[in-house]
């Protein structure tokens, strides 16, 4: 029988060819795919509220038949409003949707229906406005009702019930195929349930307890087979040969003369703790975590020294063009010609024409060029180095792990210091950069103003832009940030277009107005910037291209329309833009959340300045799986764990994938343990586990 991992989920029973392109845009696609595709929440539906007990305030299940339906015009602003009323043999709630006019064919009178949301009272009468909806037909008791219901994300096509059943099926029929990756000395000392009876509970648990053990199991799986591919990268890197760079204390002297200012204790911290990696015999692999503006760049230009004066070259990648020009220009200003003698840097990307780039790929690829700056166009095939030792990768969860790996190709095991400014938590960095060392920079330089943010809501909006003419007037710069989300680019981009209208004309045209946003041309975006940067124009509306890369200290001022939209690390990275001087700095946030979720987060942000606060809470108010967004490499492999909430399971499993490797490194006696870590993390162990 073929492993249930390369067996299709259209052949089990109710699926087919059909659903199986349905269950494709769950990202389930074979068997396995589905065992491990967990619920996002349960419904203790033992016990279902009696209507006439639900509470105002709270979210709670209800339960009840259709009395009546209908559907009219909100008097308030003319919304589609869809309404049924759901009884029991007590009492009746309201359920009310906005703007879903095709639930009229949906709901009959008569339907058992189960509902899940927030009970609110409104002109006297209890109501769940927008609930989660279940109709329960005859069979569907089994798995729907009496017991702890699983709830799943779903996609169009394919419904709780249905998959439900699905579910129960591939459980009854498979769970126990599975092979117990976990050693057996492993499970008994950490009293681990087997695979099989984990899944069948964290799918349809008997009880609270019984959900809890199973959950355990599963985290302390993924934890464990993650941690053991961190540790033998760890120790692949540090067989490997690297570069023993020569740092003297003079070195350093030299470098710190260079600026007209003196760097944070911080600083010095982290730059010490990259001179020693670097005089090592094995290559560096560290990570930098800095706030925004707190000084990382500065940091990694030493280490780009460090190996230009022992002779070598040095590379420097960013994730924009505006961010590499940026650092080439700070680069050149103190090192092209300062202590260290004539430095030959150059800027590469995507920009350059044709002839332009072949010549600098020879300069490059001669030794010409001393130490090169510049974004993905660092990756290109044509980009070859005749000694790179030392590498930097600067916002480096904008980059996969594959880029890096990619530009760390290009010499042999350079040293590598990848650099962040989204802080992330001791237990994320034990989770995910295990095979990294941490530099933190937890200060900003001396003479930074400080920075204010407030909330107002949309029917605020006119007064704001009022504050803002006063504050031009005073002769500071503004910048006013449209969202900018996938998939209402179009009508965002168009806001943003419109919005920066209505500003030259109306609210701010006694003042020059900018616009900025991913759509424009390179050259004409970069003319935009260059002008607001010699202040020609005073306010720059913009998209999310200004979270990377501007630095423009007369700029204190920022509005951020539509806040709500934006996650709390990314409105930490705009609030980053201002704030840059000595003067204080005012960011306003407009928007109307709709969400709990919403409402904490501009919370948060207004709440404090310092980023490792704002990446805790951030974690806890989005978990770690949408924390690093989709193509972040290691948490989008967690299909369960949460590191914020689970540190004694991770840190279990860690200590026992540490003892596995240091006893079996090349993992000869743990053949399904090496084979599921080389499935899951190909890219990650790549020349790890060769053969």
């Amino acid at each position: 029988m073929p492993a249930l991992d390369e067996t299709s989920v259209q052949f089990l029973k109710g699926v087919g060819p059909a659903r199986k392109k349905l269950f494709g845009n769950l990202g389930v696609h074979s068997i396995e795919d589905l065992l491990y595709f967990f619920p996002r929440r349960y419904e203790d539906r033992r016990k279902i509220t009696p209507i006439s007990a639900l509470k105002p305030g709270e979210m709670q299940v209800a339960a009840g038949f259709v009395s009546a339906k209908g559907g009219r015009r909100s008097f308030f602003n003319r919304k589609h409003l869809f309404e049924i009323i759901l009884e029991d043999d007590d009492a009746k709630v309201f359920c009310t949707w906005f703007n879903q006019p095709y639930l009229a064919n949906y709901f009959h009178p008569g339907d058992k229906v189960v509902v899940y949301g927030r009970v609110e009272v409104f002109n006297s009468k209890i109501q769940i406005v927008s609930p989660e909806y279940e109709i329960i037909t005859d069979g569907d008791e089994t798995l729907s009702t009496g017991r702890i219901v699983p709830v799943y994300p779903l996609t169009k096509g394919i419904g709780q019930r249905y998959l439900r059943k699905v579910m129960w099926y591939a459980l009854e029929h498979y769970a126990g195929d599975l092979a117990d990756v976990i050693p057996a000395a492993v499970r008994e000392r950490q009293a681990l349930w087997p695979v099989g009876k984990s899944l069948r509970q964290v799918h349809f648990p008997d009880d609270e307890k019984a959900q809890e053990s199973a959950d355990h199991r599963l985290c302390f799986d993924e934890f464990f087979l993650f941690q053991v591919s961190v540790i033998l990268r760890r120790l692949s890197f540090l067989k490997k040969r690297g570069f023993a760079h020569f740092i003297p204390k003079e070195f350093h002297e030299r470098f710190l003369r260079a600026f007209p200012f003196c760097l944070t204790a911080a600083q010095g911290r982290a730059i010490a703790e990259i001179a020693q990696d670097m005089q090592k015999k094995t290559p560096m692999l560290r990570l930098l975590q800095g706030d925004v503006g707190s000084g990382k760049t500065v940091v990694s230009f030493f280490g780009c020294l460090a190996a230009v004066t022992n002779g070598h070259q040095a590379a420097l990648m960013c994730p924009t063009e505006i961010l590499a020009e940026q650092h080439f220009v700070t680069f050149t200003q103190y090192f092209s010609e300062g202590p260290f003698g004539e430095v030959r840097v150059a800027l590469l990307n995507s920009a350059l024409k044709k002839k332009d780039k072949e010549a600098l790929y020879a300069r490059i690829k001669a030794g010409e060029v001393d130490v090169v700056i510049g974004t993905h166009a660092l990756l290109e095939e044509g980009v070859e180095f005749r000694d790179l030792s030392f590498v930097a990768v600067d916002e480096q969860h904008k980059f996969g792990v594959k880029q890096r790996a990619l530009l760390s190709s290009k010499g042999e095991n350079p040293d590598v210091l990848v650099m962040t400014a989204t802080p992330i938590p001791r237990t994320l960095c034990l989770t995910l950069y295990g095979d990294l060392d941490v530099s933190v920079i937890d200060e900003k330089p001396e003479g930074r103003g400080a920075i204010k943010t407030y909330h107002f809501t949309g029917a605020q909006a006119e007064g704001v832009y009022k504050r803002v003419a006063e504050w031009l007037k005073k002769g500071t710069q503004a910048y006013i940030v449209y969202p900018v989300i996938e998939e209402n680019e179009k009508a965002d981009l168009k806001a943003a277009t419109d919005m920066y209208e209505r500003f030259r004309k109306d609210d701010l045209k006694d003042f020059q107005v900018g616009l900025v946003h991913g759509r424009l041309p390179k050259g004409q975006a970069r003319e935009v910037m260059e002008r607001f940067k010699r202040h020609e124009i005073d306010v720059l509306v913009t998209t999310t291209v200004l979270e990377v890369g501007i630095d423009v200290p007369n700029a204190n001022v920022m509005v951020i329309e539509n806040a709500d939209r934006f996650g709390l690390a990314q409105l930490h990275q705009l609030r980053g833009r201002i704030g840059r001087s000595e003067k204080s700095a005012v960011c306003i946030l407009l928007g109307d959340p709709a969400s709990d979720e919403g409402r904490r987060r501009l919370e948060a942000i207004i709440q404090t300045t310092n980023g490792f606060t704002i990446a805790q809470n951030d974690l806890e108010i989005r978990g770690p799986g949408q924390y690093f967004g989709r193509h972040q490499h290691g948490i989008n492999e967690l299909r369960v764990v949460n590191p914020l909430t689970q540190i004694d399971v991770l840190e279990a499993a860690r200590k026992e994938a540490v003892e596995l490797v240091k006893a079996d490194p090349a993992l000869k006696a743990h053949s399904l343990v090496r084979g599921t870590i080389r499935k899951r993390y190909p890219e990650y162990l790549k020349r790890v586990l060769a053969g």
